[in-house]
């Protein structure tokens, strides 16, 4: 897709980082966008802005490891616009912990956020896609889908599978020319997923408590030093769509990290040391 003008997007994660950029450049490309977050007053008040800044947009409060809120998050668009064309999955959580002392509720959480609202976005909307004729669909890997760090084990194993996904996708697209897909993996971009438990429904809290998640590493203010504005991460998703480019990779060292992952694999060696380790 190269022309964005009076087509319609969808975009989850939409209140704040990545998710709000990514709505924020395709208004200003003309497109109307449906925002889905969980968080009802950020996501109203980022709506009621690109509105005020002459966009067109509207927002639909979504729980998107849901099913049932990702059929109403499509409902919704299409009583609206009548369209779908750009998907962005983009939503998603991350726990700290070791395996080890990752609990069941850790598991079920990130896998529900990140991984099955991927497979939910696809199924319900790739079908209006197609009805459209032309689009394209984003979903929101990591730096941590293509190698995994320590002491996130769950919400790797979720990136890597958004990868496997993605690929998938992009292969089973093949017979539909103007229906591509792109996954992004970014390295550090300033965002909230640091305070991402804010959001952690409370039947999956740990010992009845919400837990800090990585708030209190210390690591995580090592990791969002110096980190990507969201703004120039939205620019490059826009360039892949416009482009078809499969990958999106944010940061040198992601590729560097690649690189040597590679190297090892075909020497049956040892793994390369990872980029961001939350381990204590």
């Amino acid at each position: 897709m190269d022309n964005f003008d009076g087509k319609v997007g969808v975009v989850t994660g939409a209140a704040s980082g990545i998710g709000r950029s990514m709505a924020e450049r395709l208004c200003s490309e003309g497109m109307s966008v449906v925002l889905a977050d969980i968080e009802e007053e950020n996501l109203h008040e980022t709506v009621d802005q690109i509105v005020a800044d002459g966009g067109t947009a509207t927002g639909v409060v979504t729980d998107v490891s849901s099913k049932d809120a990702i059929e109403n998050l499509a409902s919704e668009t299409m009583k609206k616009y009548g369209a779908v064309h750009v998907l962005h999955n983009n939503a998603g959580v991350v726990a700290a912990g070791l395996l080890d002392d990752l609990t069941v509720n850790d598991w079920e959480w990130t896998i529900g956020v990140n991984l099955w609202s991927v497979i939910y976005g696809i199924q319900t909307f790739l079908p209006l896609i197609k009805e459209s004729g032309e689009g394209h669909i984003v979903n929101t890997s990591s730096s941590e889908g293509l190698q995994a760090s320590a002491g996130t084990g769950a919400y790797n194993v979720t990136k890597f599978g958004i990868v496997a996904l993605t690929e998938t996708l992009s292969n089973e697209l093949n017979p539909f020319p103007k229906i591509n897909a792109s996954v992004l993996c970014p390295g550090p971009v300033r965002s909230r997923i640091v305070e991402s438990e804010r959001n952690r429904p409370e039947r999956l809290w740990n010992d009845g408590a919400p837990a800090a998640g990585l708030v209190e590493n210390d690591q995580s203010s090592d990791l969002l030093a110096g980190a990507m504005d969201p703004a120039l991460v939205a620019e490059l998703v826009v360039q892949a769509i416009q482009t078809n480019r499969f990958w999106i990779i944010t940061h040198d060292e992601t590729k560097e990290v690649v690189q040597q992952r590679a190297a090892a694999l075909l020497e049956n060696g040892s793994l390369s040391a990872p980029l961001y380790d939350f381990s204590e």
